[in-house]
C-alpha cells in the first residue's frame, strides 16, 4: 500500500503483475484477431504483451521491472515513430483494452476506471501523436510516466 491514507497504487488495485500480466496477454491474443489493429501489431514480438505489463505495471506504482530490464519512456515513444497511427486505430485499442478488462474482471469501481481509462486515453493520443511523420527522437533520459487515482483520490468507497 501507498503511505498516503493508505491507498493502494494503481498496480496493486489492479492485481499487480499478474493481474497486468493476464490483462495484456488476453489483450493482445484479442488483437491478433482484430481487423482494425491487428495488422499494426502483426510483427510483434512474443514477449510484446510482457513488455507493456511491465511498462504499465512501473507507472501505475509498480516494481521498476521495465526499466530494470532496459527499458525505458524514451524506448516506448521510439517504438511507435512513423507508424503513422489513426485515430480509428487509436479508439479501437482503448475500447478493446477495456473490453478485455470487463472481460477478465478488473476492478470497476469508478474511481479505479476513471485512472485506467484516463491513462489510456492519454497514452494512446501520446503514441498516435509520437507516430506522425517529423517527431523528432526523444532525449535518452526523459521520466518514465506515473500515474495513480488523480482527483477522486482512490478506490470507490461505495457512497
Amino acid at each position: 500500500m501507498t503511505e498516503a491514507a493508505g491507498v493502494p497504487t494503481l498496480f496493486e488495485w489492479m492485481g499487480g503483475e499478474a493481474g497486468l500480466s493476464a490483462l495484456f496477454a488476453e489483450f493482445y491474443r484479442r488483437v491478433a484477431r482484430d481487423p482494425v489493429i491487428g495488422p499494426v501489431f502483426a510483427t510483434m514480438d512474443e514477449h510484446h504483451a510482457q513488455k507493456v505489463a511491465a511498462f504499465v505495471g512501473q507507472v501505475f506504482g509498480g516494481p521498476a521491472s521495465y526499466t530494470d530490464r532496459g527499458g525505458s519512456h524514451a524506448a516506448m515513444i521510439a517504438r511507435h515513430m512513423g507508424r503513422l497511427l489513426t485515430a480509428e486505430q487509436r479508439t479501437r485499442w482503448v475500447a478493446l483494452l477495456i473490453e478485455t478488462a470487463d472481460h477478465l474482471g478488473v476492478p470497476e469501481d469508478p474511481e479505479f476506471r476513471a485512472a485506467l481509462v484516463g491513462y489510456l486515453e492519454w497514452g494512446s493520443r501520446l503514441a498516435v501523436m509520437n507516430s506522425a511523420d517529423g517527431v523528432t527522437t526523444p532525449e535518452a533520459d526523459l521520466p518514465m510516466p506515473s500515474w495513480n487515482w488523480g482527483p477522486p483520490g482512490g478506490p470507490w468507497k461505495g457512497r
